[in-house]
């Protein structure tokens, strides 16, 4: 034709071509579920490794919460050494394998949730790949909160128990649903529901927020993309010391009525629990009973939690990396 370019017959082996995928590249399918098995096992970790360590404050906080003693942070030292030398050091941490069998998988609901809705939330209002606007932002943590506590609330009710009553009255987990099914009936098991919901809602969306918030100002202002694990640590402890201070008073109605039970006490509702409490030892030595040691466990747990889940998820993410490139 004058072009330069010979022409020829072009033979194909095969007439139906398929598109080749590369090894090196997972399908989006295979991505998105190695995200969300990321997002579980981090968030896993960070709730394992984060009540743990501050799971004697947390033990005596309940003890406080469900008792009319007033509490004070001498008060709250005596507990704790008087239990020390009375059943043992590991006793301090009397029902926190009930915790971590509901905190393992509420935090990794939680966490693998928030991602989830992040990435709803941001198709919806257009910021896909971009960090979220503030709203947006308070009601990805909520409703990863109120999931969470959804799926996983008898848990925290059976944890409830063990942390204020004596070893011989509930020997394990099992052995307390047993006795709450057969002598207060399964409703038992959800009884201080809706005030953990109510809880939930300003807790968790709060705390994400202020953590997600806390990283996009530190990005913006200081260049970096990442802060460093204190920082993080910094960034959770002011996330959980907001959620947790808005939610307080509803914390410490849920323990009453989870506990109710054994402590000789009946509440039918969240305002009559509230009244009762206020009216036999006040508003704020009452409902923010245990407060002030909340702000000492808090911010710790909070902290922990945030930076184990993103440090977790960076080092998952390195190790898939190398994974594909040797393939």
């Amino acid at each position: 034709m004058g072009n330069g370019v010979r022409e020829g017959p072009v033979d194909f082996k095969r007439q139906d071509v398929e598109p080749v995928t590369s090894p090196h590249l997972p399908s989006e399918g295979n991505q998105e579920k190695k995200k969300v098995l990321n997002s579980l096992m981090s968030g896993a970790l960070a709730g394992a490794v984060a009540k743990t360590a501050v799971a004697p404050l947390d033990r005596t906080k309940i003890i406080f919460q469900v008792s009319s003693k007033r509490f004070s942070a001498k008060e709250a030292y005596r507990l704790i050494y008087r239990t020390y030398l009375n059943e043992g050091f590991w006793s301090l941490w009397r029902g926190n394998s009930a915790t971590m069998v509901r905190v393992i998988p509420y935090a990794a609901i939680q966490f693998c949730a928030h991602e989830e809705y992040k990435q709803l939330l941001g198709s919806y209002y257009g910021f896909q790949g971009k960090a979220l606007t503030p709203f947006p932002r308070f009601i990805a943590g909520s409703l990863a909160g109120t999931t969470a506590a959804m799926l996983t609330y008898p848990l925290d009710m059976v944890r409830a128990r063990m942390a204020v009553t004596p070893k011989e009255m509930y020997s394990n987990i099992v052995h307390v649903f047993i006795r709450i099914s057969r002598e207060e009936g399964l409703k038992t098991l959800y009884r201080g529901f809706t005030p953990t919901i109510l809880g939930v809602i300003p807790y968790a969306g709060l705390s994400f927020f202020t953590y997600e918030t806390l990283k996009k100002l530190h990005a913006d202002h200081s260049g970096k993309l990442q802060p460093s694990p204190p920082e993080r640590l910094l960034f959770g402890a002011c996330a959980g010391l907001i959620g947790q201070s808005a939610s307080y008073p509803l914390d410490v109605v849920r323990r009453r009525m989870q506990t109710a039970g054994v402590m000789g006490h009946t509440y039918s509702s969240i305002l009559l629990t509230m009244q009762e409490i206020i009216r036999e030892e006040g508003l704020i030595r009452g409902l923010y009973k245990g407060l002030s040691m909340n702000w000492v466990k808090g911010p710790i747990a909070v902290g922990i939690s945030f930076t184990t889940f993103d440090l977790t998820q960076i080092l998952l993410r390195k190790l898939q990396h190398s994974t594909n490139v040797e393939r």
